[in-house]
């Protein structure tokens, strides 16, 4: 028993030793790991919501164009939330080099977030196109509304509780794909919590990076939450 508590004591400790973790390496991983989390999430948004109007637009209809099309969309946007996180970002290092001109660093980890993320995005948005009365959009029709007016006035603002929602479990899976992003060089927490918790035995780092990402998660939903109820008018 004696044994089991001292066991315990030292596990508890070493987590405990906050005087090995580096504030300012802290923080500026932090920041690192917001930066990526924010500019993934706008290109995100908007490219996710076009792909989601465009599955949304195609799926279904006759003409042999549509059919090719929504047929390619659907493919890209299954193969790439099909690929492993920390796959595509290895494959996807080419072209990252190129666009980016390192393949090191918060930016440098932006393309893979964005690739990784819009196409799950883009089903959630077509999910919530799908979820609007079809008497609406017909009624709409039937007063004359045009192909962009039906868009912005009646698809958008029906599934907009939908949308934010969606766009809230985005941001949320980005912050756990920042994290593995870290792994291999793109900063942010959980490049500090591979290089100072795991490979120099600092567990009090690995402790802290933890949970300031489980705090980020927490105020993403509680934002997410706040603002679907006031879109929400049902």
């Amino acid at each position: 028993m004696l044994l089991k508590l001292n066991f315990g004591t030292s596990v508890l400790s070493q987590y405990l030793d906050f005087a090995e973790v580096d504030w300012e390496k802290m923080q500026q991983a932090t920041i690192e790991t917001i930066f990526m989390t924010i500019g993934s999430v706008v290109i995100i948004f908007f490219a996710g919501l076009l792909l989601g109007l465009l599955l949304y637009e195609t799926n279904g209809k006759n003409t042999l164009f549509a059919k090719i099309l929504y047929r390619v969309v659907a493919i890209l946007v299954n193969v790439f939330r099909s690929i492993p996180f920390i796959i595509l970002i290895v494959l996807l290092i080419p072209i990252t080099k190129t666009l980016v001109g390192s393949i090191i660093g918060p930016t440098a980890a932006l393309p893979a977030l964005i690739l990784s993320s819009a196409p799950f995005f883009a089903r959630l948005v077509e999910i919530g196109f799908r979820e609007i009365d079809k008497g609406v959009v017909e009624a709409a029709e039937a007063m004359g509304a045009s192909k962009w007016e039906i868009i912005y006035k009646v698809l958008i603002p029906e599934s907009l509780p939908a949308i934010v929602s969606g766009i809230t479990v985005t941001t949320i899976s980005l912050v756990g794909a920042t994290a593995m992003a870290g792994v291999i060089g793109a900063g942010g927490l959980g490049n500090l919590a591979y290089l100072d918790g795991f490979q120099r035995n600092q567990p009090a780092v690995t402790l802290v990076s933890t949970l300031i990402i489980l705090v980020l998660v927490f105020i993403i939903q509680a934002i997410g939450d706040v603002i679907v109820k006031k879109v929400d008018k049902r």
